[in-house]
């Protein structure tokens, strides 16, 4: 028998409010999704004045990476991203119609090895998006590290 940890509200509020302290820092409105190892969405928040279409995006990045267990960006990433032309995920995107993403922004939430839930940003560029995405993750890290737990913090995650 197999012990899994589960992601929880008190969770997702802490690394969305890490998201959005980093997202004021760097001067960037941004939306938060966060879901469970399911896919299925935990918590979101759009900041004031974010754009309208950062829901769906986030939540397809959150969805991405947790599904995938890897960084949305890396199945783009060269020199062999497997959604890239001639590769061989080439259009997975098209697979699963608006719940994919394949760009910079989607991140697997991993603690203790186990991919647990998925974290997606939008509102920014590529740069931006990860500093939020990765801020949140450090926060989590902080939040577990007194329990025993560690948190995979990189932007390059593949599990």
């Amino acid at each position: 028998m197999k012990q899994v940890l589960k992601l929880e509200l008190e969770e997702a509020k802490a690394m969305i409010e890490a998201a959005k302290k980093k997202s004021e820092e760097i001067n960037v409105l941004e939306t938060i999704a966060i879901v469970d190892d399911g896919g299925y969405v935990i918590a979101l928040e759009r900041m004031n004045g974010a754009r309208i279409t950062g829901p769906e995006i986030a939540i397809a990045k959150a969805f991405t990476a947790a599904g995938h267990k890897r960084s949305t960006h890396l199945f783009n990433k060269e020199p062999n991203g497997p959604a890239l032309p001639g590769n061989e995920a080439f259009g997975i995107q098209h697979m699963l119609n608006g719940k994919f993403a394949v760009f910079v922004g989607g991140f697997p939430i991993v603690v203790n090895g186990e991919v647990i839930g998925g974290i997606g940003i939008s509102g920014g560029n590529g740069e931006q998006d990860t500093a939020v995405g990765t801020a949140a993750l450090q926060a989590l890290q902080e939040l577990l590290v007194k329990e025993g737990y560690e948190v995979v913090t990189d932007a390059d995650i593949k599990k």
